[in-house]
């Protein structure tokens, strides 16, 4: 059986990893490049770093910030923020990451998801994708581009499709409604992406106890590969190794320490 995947995030704003409540609210909670290596020696399988303010403000990848973080972990490493074009997924793979998440970028330019898959392997691209619940789309999911600062007319469901179809070889779904509150993940949005691609999908947005992990990783559940957690971690409320040996126990398949 495949294992699941812990995928810790860092959201980067001006260099420091910040954390908010649904997009709001952010406060600076340390140095993302100490805290990439203690969540790699706790045993995280993953860790995603956003830039959450380089898109909004135009710019590019920090890629000196990139390249220090990845010279501490030496597990495959994903980063979004700014990258907006071939160049710009070039340079963050040299500095170190193994795969690049493409939001809002790729709501404004599709074809860099085909572009990208095809010049660097469709395992390389991440479609990152904040939604919130909004009951005129189509799916009951909207689009939201600019760190949840712009809403867009995408149906959730419908994007994910074509992101899939262009190339993208994973999707981390956001939940813009559950992000930051600690009170479980979207089950139905997640279930709902999962169920149409044929892709892994990583669940990211109201993780807060194990139970939940377990949930949004259950067959019955949100059907995701990964579950993308940051607070319960940032909090020192959890360790990496204490969510996976309590998924273990509790018949989650993962990849113990």
């Amino acid at each position: 059986m495949l294992k699941k995947r812990i995928i810790v995030c860092l959201d980067v704003k001006d260099g420091r990893t910040t954390k908010g409540v649904k997009f709001l609210n952010n406060v600076d909670i340390g140095d993302p490049v100490e805290m990439a290596e203690e969540y790699y020696k706790q045993g995280v399988d993953e860790l995603v770093f956003y830039d959450i303010i380089a898109s909004a403000n135009g710019r590019g990848p920090i890629l000196d910030l990139i390249s220090r973080v990845a010279s501490k972990v030496f597990i495959p490493f994903c980063v979004g923020g700014g990258i907006g074009t071939i160049d710009d997924i070039r340079s963050t793979i040299l500095a170190g990451a193994e795969k690049i998440s493409l939001n809002s970028k790729a709501v404004q330019n599709p074809d860099l998801i085909r572009q990208g898959a095809r010049i660097f392997g469709n395992q390389c691209i991440v479609l990152g994708m904040d939604a919130k619940k909004d009951e005129s789309m189509p799916s009951g999911y909207r689009v939201f581009i600019n760190g949840g600062r712009v809403a867009t007319e995408l149906d959730a469901l419908d994007w994910a499709i074509k992101a899939v179809e262009l190339g993208a070889g994973e999707i981390v779904l956001n939940s813009m409604d559950a992000d930051g509150t600690r009170e479980g993940y979207e089950l139905t949005l997640t279930k709902m992406i999962s169920d149409a691609v044929s892709v892994p999908v990583v669940a990211s947005g109201g993780g807060g106890t194990v139970s939940h992990i377990k949930d949004v990783l259950s067959p019955t559940g949100g059907r995701a590969d990964a579950a993308l957690i940051a607070s319960m971690v940032h909090s020192g409320d959890y360790t990496v190794g204490s969510i996976k040996s309590e998924l273990a126990k509790s018949g989650v398949p993962v990849r113990l320490c």
